[in-house]
């Protein structure tokens, strides 16, 4: 990508989520996300082929509607905030995979562990809004697998459940503005 033709995007982090789903007790979902995020997109002038793409959430600020869950989450059990308090992602592709779609694949990084993911995009459109500013929309879902990333922590239930399952949803609703 020529950088004279570069153009930059930046997250609309009012009008964005970063959420994530897993299963607990196998019987019931538990959703989440990030309240606090920062993500930039680099394009070839309008052009969404071949974007570079970065995204970073605060771990510390995880929520699951329940303060108890999310100091667990924070803590050496899962994400080790303390040590680790970002988690990134750093584009290497993002091709058309159909009308509207594309395929993102990048590293992701969490808590020191970083792991090759792809993730299945949906453009949404691009449009003018009130104030003059162009903006982007993207619906961006996947899977990973938790333990990959050094999110160990399990349990079993005395009636043989398992607590939470390895399996993580990612669902991100996202809009970039363009700068």
């Amino acid at each position: 990508m020529s950088t004279e033709t570069a153009t930059k995007w930046a997250i609309d982090a009012s009008h964005s989520e970063i959420t994530f789903k897993v299963k607990h007790l196998v019987i019931s979902t538990v959703t989440g996300k990030f309240n606090s995020f920062d993500a930039s997109m680099e394009t070839d002038g309008d052009n969404f082929e071949d974007a570079n793409i970065r995204f970073e959430a605060d771990i510390n600020s995880i929520d699951t509607n329940n303060e108890d869950r999310d100091n667990h989450l924070k803590s050496e059990d899962f994400f080790n905030a303390a040590e680790h308090p970002k988690m990134v992602f750093e584009s290497r592709s993002f091709k058309s995979s159909g009308e509207g779609e594309y395929k993102l694949i990048g590293d992701l990084t969490i808590r020191g562990n970083t792991k090759t993911v792809e993730l299945d995009v949906e453009y949404g459109g691009t449009v003018q809004d009130p104030y003059g500013q162009i903006k982007a929309g993207f619906e961006v879902t996947g899977k990973i697998n938790r333990k990959e990333f050094g999110l160990k922590w399990s349990a079993v239930t005395e009636a043989g459940n398992v607590v939470v399952s390895d399996e993580v949803k990612l669902a991100f609703s996202v809009q970039f503005v363009k700068g």
